[in-house]
């Protein structure tokens, strides 16, 4: 079993799940006593999203460069950044180190293209949902991506920072998402992206008519498969 290094903290109610989705799933392949290996360094999400909010990406990426060759020195064999947005600066960390990187966006680029879905819809935090970092690399697997207007994406994004961040669900806001998903599905999309790692927190498959891809499972089943494989 390789060991996974895992960059969390962004925020530290996503990397909850992530470890426990890991470990449940190498549990529900091995048995037994049967756990993942895995290093796991959380950074502080306020300076992060500090550097996000000031558009220093640069920092950003060098804060958490710095933090993966701490994992890769650690013993770990490749990394997960268990968050979407940071994948902006993957290739910032990816030449502060000798082992691969998971991409999140390629983990769920496999689990659309097996459902022979053409068209998504995404959500997730403001700069996933307007920048092209994330986009492209749906687009250049043939995935056409649908985003929500101005008002809806700053909802979401309001709702991640404010509330799912923070441990904080609100049937309310659950509805809000639904309409926004609805409005995707109504404009062609045949399926959904849940591109941010806290979105599944508050959204369930059975809260839309069309297949959901929450990015954090699929993030985590692809890291057990690299690990086992």
């Amino acid at each position: 079993m390789k060991t996974i290094g895992l960059i969390g903290g962004m925020s530290w109610e996503s990397t909850v799940e992530y470890y426990r989705m890991i470990n449940e799933e190498v549990k529900h392949r091995l048995g037994g006593l049967h756990s993942a290996k895995c290093l796991l360094y959380s950074v502080d999400f306020e300076e992060i999203e500090r550097c996000q909010s000031e558009g220093n990406w640069q920092k950003a990426g060098l804060i958490l460069g710095d933090v993966a060759q701490r994992l890769e020195k650690g013993g770990a064999d490749f990394i997960v950044i268990c968050t979407n947005t940071m994948h902006k600066v993957a290739e910032v960390i990816q030449e502060k180190i000798s082992i691969p990187i998971l991409h999140i966006a390629d983990a769920t680029v496999k689990q659309i293209r097996k459902k022979s879905i053409r068209t998504v819809g995404l959500l997730g935090t403001k700069y996933t949902m307007e920048q092209d970092f994330y986009k492209s690399r749906l687009k250049s697997n043939g995935i056409q991506v649908l985003v929500p207007g101005e008002f809806d994406r700053e909802m979401i994004n309001q709702v991640i920072y404010e509330e799912l961040c923070v441990g904080t669900i609100k049937e309310s806001s659950k509805k809000q998402y639904q309409k926004v998903i609805q409005h995707l599905v109504d404009n062609g999309a045949e399926g959904i992206i849940l591109g941010c790692t806290e979105i599944g927190l508050l959204v369930k498959p059975e809260d839309s008519e069309v297949p959901l891809f929450d990015t954090a499972l699929i993030h985590a089943v692809e890291a057990v498969n690299k690990a086992l494989g």
